[in-house]
């Protein structure tokens, strides 16, 4: 996980009281949004240095002259990244991306939120990380959250998709509510975390910071790190454009600085998933879903509590890998970075 180095500001927490209010504030803010196919592109697009900062990487970052597109990349020097100007405290949050081609193994491209630089030892974190591969083999899509520092408890999943990322720019969003995480891919909806009492602080709850990196985590990244980065194939480049942050921003110096003032109907964002998203949801899940920690039992003796067992998807999930899923293999929890601060911590399956 990269350390960002900030003004000495006061730890702050939001009272109980504070929260509630702001609850109200944001359901009622989001309760006039009509769900409709596409809704994320009623928000606004922000320019690259309208919303975000360098991060690290030196020259690897390289903002085009459109001022909205961003290119990312990674060779034998460094890797690269941006991050939000605001911190952020639920919204909507969504970038196009358009992926490195040809042989990617080791490399991991992360779209995500933290804020392990402002709670070192109880961060939140939602993520969204792109797993390089060998030639001829697809990208791998892996979603993930920690909340209070939980990094012992991995909560991944990991997808096949029904395109090839490396083609062209395909849309990957993360909206968080007081109440629920929807991951989306090109506004299809592939996975909900529902708050649950029994999660405690293991639900994301205090304010973060979008990134955007690539680094090479040839550790674990692929196959467990069998496969490195091979830099003859360098520099990976790693496209983004259309960037939405659309949510309550918060002043890490303030602790009145919520700021989750009315905006127009048109602006707002859903709180949930309708009848209809549901259905698309399960579907890509039928036919995309390689890995749940929820069905993994080799890995967890006693699964988390949130998980709800559907035994539909344990018997793809068994037919798919029935080495991990049919118990015959446990995980190792491991945390990787890129050696220089930089990169995102993980835990590896």
């Amino acid at each position: 996980m990269h350390l960002r180095v900030i003004p000495c500001v006061q730890q702050y927490q939001l009272t109980r009281t504070k929260m509630e209010i702001f609850n109200l504030i944001f359901i009622l803010l989001c309760s006039v949004f009509v769900f409709a196919h596409g809704f994320s592109r009623n928000l606004p697009i922000l320019s690259f240095d309208e919303g975000y900062s360098h991060l690290f990487g030196d020259n690897n970052l390289i903002v085009l002259k459109d001022g909205k597109s961003v290119h990312l990349s990674l060779d034998e020097r460094t890797g690269s990244g941006f991050e939000s100007q605001d911190l952020y405290l639920h919204g909507f949050f969504s970038a196009s991306i358009k992926l490195p081609a040809d042989y990617t193994a080791g490399v991991v491209v992360a779209f995500y939120m933290s804020n392990g630089d402002t709670y070192n030892k109880t961060h939140d974190e939602i993520d969204f990380e792109f797993l390089g591969n060998i030639r001829g083999k697809e990208w791998r899509i892996q979603t993930n959250i920690y909340g209070n520092g939980s990094t012992n408890i991995g909560r991944e999943e990991r997808y096949g998709l029904w395109f090839d990322p490396c083609e062209d720019f395909h849309q990957y969003s993360i909206l968080w509510t007081s109440t629920s995480i929807i991951f989306y891919v090109d506004d299809v909806a592939i996975r909900e975390i529902r708050r649950t009492e029994s999660m405690g602080g293991d639900f994301p709850s205090k304010p973060m910071t979008l990134y955007a990196t690539i680094w090479d985590a040839s550790e674990w990244a692929t196959n467990g790190g069998k496969y490195k980065v091979n830099y003859k194939y360098a520099p990976y480049v790693a496209e983004f454009s259309d960037f939405v942050l659309h949510g309550c921003t918060v002043d890490p110096t303030e602790l009145s600085s919520i700021n989750c003032e009315a905006r127009k109907s048109s602006d707002s964002i859903p709180i949930g998933i309708n009848a209809s998203q549901r259905v698309k949801m399960e579907n890509f899940r039928k036919k995309y879903l390689q890995y749940s920690y929820c069905y993994d039992n080799g890995r967890y003796k006693k699964l988390p509590s949130e998980c709800v067992f559907n035994a539909k998807e344990a018997e793809r999930l068994k037919r798919f890998d029935p080495v991990t899923f049919g118990g015959g293999r446990s995980h190792h929890h491991r945390r990787h970075g890129n050696g220089n601060g930089k990169g995102k911590r993980h835990v590896a399956i």
